[in-house]
């Protein structure tokens, strides 16, 4: 976590983890389960498959990606099933729509920064979440993800913001690690407890203390 006294302008929150459960992983080990396939091995695959196959990225499609994860696991099932399966987990956390609706009615920025497919904006038509944002950056619409350290420079310019006033917020360390790298604040969290207790470390919406 990178500290700064400079009052924060702008919230960026990944989606799967940290806006909602996380639907991505927890459904691939439910299947994995229920399929005699070893769970961590079905997840694994699953990471390298959706941007081996450009799903995450906008030039591949969802068929190319489930012919992948059953040709590397054994995974069986239609496309509309598997696809339901995943998106039935990602369930919205209530209590993160409600700082950021705090954050908003402040003044600060607030956005959605996710490496996902198309499905996002599948589960926004079931949920209707993207009207709580200011910006909705998937990697999917980008055509690039969170893997690419210069994503975080291209947001921040987008933003018209220093990277030192834009706090991020995600449950992956490598991405949390790449927006430091660009200057970013950052808070990992895959939780209630970490997520509150990482916000109370910054000034987010209000004036920054003085020592």
């Amino acid at each position: 976590m990178l500290m700064s006294n400079q009052t924060i302008r702008a919230v960026l929150l990944d989606y799967g983890g940290v806006i909602a459960e996380e639907g991505f992983r927890n459904g691939l080990f439910d299947l994995a389960r229920e399929q005699g396939i070893d769970p961590k091995t079905m997840h694994e695959v699953a990471k390298v498959a959706v941007y081996e196959t450009g799903f995450i990225l906008g030039w591949g499609s969802e068929a190319t990606f489930w012919s992948v994860m059953r040709e590397r696991t054994g995974l069986e099932g239609s496309d509309a099933t598997l696809t339901r399966r995943i998106l039935d987990g990602f369930i919205l956390r209530p209590w993160v729509i409600e700082h950021v609706r705090r954050w908003r009615a402040q003044g600060v920025i607030a956005g959605i920064l996710s490496d996902q497919s198309h499905w996002l904006d599948e589960l926004d038509a079931r949920d209707h979440f993207f009207a709580e944002f200011d910006h909705v950056f998937n990697s999917y619409h980008l055509g690039k993800g969170k893997r690419d350290p210069t994503l975080f420079d291209d947001i921040a310019k987008r933003l018209e913001l220093a990277p030192a006033v834009i706090l991020f917020i995600d449950d992956l360390q490598g991405n949390i690690e790449r927006a430091q790298a660009a200057g970013w604040q950052t808070i990992c969290s895959e939780d209630k407890t970490s997520f509150e207790a990482g916000i109370d470390s910054y000034h987010v919406g209000a004036p920054a203390r003085r020592d």
